[in-house]
């Protein structure tokens, strides 16, 4: 498969799969019924998408002005780390509104999902690569 289908086809099918995920994590952490899970979830995945495009541009331009150039394991974390907590700024106050919770319960909702979602990526990963072969990068 060409790198560029291949990487539409792994963010739509992880997007998706991971709309379902999302829902069926936040059925079993809160009192949210289905419709209100499944929405906030397809919600927050929009909100993510969105926040990637956006911060990354934000984070390579920034990257562009530094003397030092490549991606040590320090600025990889500083990434992670700017990228997560503002996927979670934006997020927790989305998430206490839509399930009428206070912030400490949206918060702990919220943590509870990028814990299943660390389990999830890693999951839907390996079974992509198996199912599709292993990209380019990594033969």
């Amino acid at each position: 498969m060409p790198p560029f289908q291949r990487k539409i086809l792994y963010a739509v099918s992880f997007e998706t799969l991971g709309i379902a995920v999302a829902s069926l994590g936040l059925l079993l952490m809160s009192d949210a019924n289905v419709a209100q899970s499944l929405t906030l979830s397809a919600l927050t995945a929009t909100i993510a998408m969105t926040w990637s495009v956006s911060f990354n541009a934000l984070f390579e331009a920034w990257e562009t002005r530094q003397t030092t150039t490549g991606r040590s394991p320090a600025r990889r974390a500083l990434h992670a780390v700017l990228f997560e907590g503002g996927l979670v700024l934006i997020c927790v106050p989305i998430m206490a509104w839509w399930l009428h919770v206070g912030w400490m319960a949206a918060l702990a909702y919220e943590a509870g999902l990028i814990a299943l979602f660390v389990v999830y990526t890693y999951l839907f990963t390996w079974a992509f690569d198996a199912l599709f072969g292993l990209p380019h990068s990594a033969r």
